[in-house]
């Protein structure tokens, strides 16, 4: 007896372990679905479905909810568990909530039995595991393993649920903190993108900015939060609100990073950020610039080549330990500079000194407007497949006196 109980336990040991690696591999419901339907199908019953309710804003009833996420094992027995009315099998373990076992007839003598277990997890159900065999009923044990294997996909789909909606508000707050990147002066023609990692990916703290000065010049910033996520974003709202204030004292731009350093520095739990500021003055025809850990920015020629632009690089802001210095280049009237986050040229498994030659070495149709060149080289580097976000600015100068505006 003694043997038999060890071996039992022992099993059941195997079957959580077996499952634990198996199912929730991702945060996609219909694939923790797939998952869990072909787990069982492997030796606990010969055929399994998996109904998910479907999102409604006014709850509407089960019935008109379940949708058939996944499928496996014989497709016989699957097509006859189509002709039995959802109400019969699947609704009624939902408003049991416990797992129900119903006998039904596919015809000919032979007998199907249709184990219904709801996927439950902290209270809330996320649809139905419809478990079927022919040869024998589920006894015990088999039963308590397949409530297992349901509630542990439950406890998944209810991750999959808070991170798509997680994902879901901090998409909005980072667009409504990137819809208005700021105004420059009439004298330099702008182009701003963003584009997050994938679909499956939260994300991060890239941001850009235009600041209006006196005198006709233009503060481009770009920057980079380490992580993603909601407290990226906010983070990223932080550095992006303290910048527009500390620039508008009219500081040079490696004074402004170092008052920024030793502001967000003093702000608990403030995730460090690189920044690239490029002050532009149009009417001396230069860009004068600032790196806090940032990459290098980008000159593209009238030719369509390209060249990095050689900066002293100092820490990332947040980090107290601001020393910061500047560097000037001259902009001809067909220069057009860009500034990017990492996003754009790193690759896995590659050196960033490659992944930045990969860019100087780009060449571009010549003379094309700022906006359309700024799309050829995310275009060029594939940046929609990126594995980070990717945010850029791109701007030209318009040589015109604006000292008196």
């Amino acid at each position: 007896m003694e043997d038999d109980e060890a071996r039992a336990a022992a099993h059941r040991a195997g079957h959580a372990e077996r499952a634990v690696a198996a199912i929730g591999t991702s945060l996609d419901a219909r694939r923790t679905a797939a998952e869990l339907a072909g787990f069982l199908t492997e030796s606990l019953c010969e055929a399994a479905g998996v109904d998910l309710l479907a999102p409604h804003p006014k709850g509407g009833a089960p019935q008109d909810r379940l949708r058939r996420a996944a499928e496996a094992g014989r497709r016989d027995l699957l097509e006859t568990l189509e002709k039995v009315p959802r109400e019969d099998v699947s609704v009624r373990a939902l408003d049991a909530g416990h797992p129900l076992t119903d006998s039904l007839s596919p015809g000919e003598g032979a007998r199907l039995t249709a184990l219904s277990v709801p996927l439950l997890a902290w209270d809330r159900a996320y649809g139905v595991l419809l478990a079927l065999r022919t040869e024998r009923p589920f006894d015990d044990g088999e039963t308590a393993a397949i409530h297992f294997t349901a509630r542990l996909a439950a406890a998944h789909l209810r991750h999959a649920e808070e991170y798509t909606e997680v994902s879901r508000r901090v998409w909005n707050l980072q667009q409504v903190l990137l819809a208005d990147p700021g105004r420059p002066h009439p004298n330099v023609d702008l182009a701003t993108r963003y584009l997050p990692a994938g679909s499956g990916t939260v994300v991060g703290g890239d941001w850009c900015e235009t600041v209006r000065l006196h005198f006709g010049r233009t503060l481009l910033v770009i920057g980079d939060v380490m992580g993603h996520g909601l407290d990226a974003a906010v983070d990223m709202n932080a550095y992006r609100s303290m910048l527009r204030y500390v620039a508008g004292t009219d500081l040079p731009p490696h004074r402004i990073l170092r008052r920024m350093d030793t502001s967000m520095s003093e702000e608990s739990g403030r995730r460090p950020a690189t920044c690239l500021l490029a002050l532009l003055d149009p009417a001396r025809g230069v860009a004068t610039f600032a790196s806090a850990g940032h990459l290098p920015p980008a000159v593209f020629h009238h030719d369509g080549s390209a060249e990095l632009v050689r900066l002293p690089v100092g820490p990332p802001l947040g980090t107290g330990l601001g020393s910061y210095e500047t560097a000037t280049q001259p902009l001809a009237p067909e220069d057009t500079l860009v500034l990017f986050t990492d996003g754009l040229v790193e690759r896995r498994d590659e050196d960033i000194d490659a992944s930045l030659a990969r860019l100087a070495g780009l060449r571009l149709q010549p003379g094309q407007e700022v906006s359309g060149l700024l799309d050829d080289i995310l275009a060029h580097l594939d940046a929609e497949q990126a594995d980070d976000d990717v945010a850029a600015i791109a701007a030209r100068l318009r040589h015109r006196d604006e000292r008196h505006h």
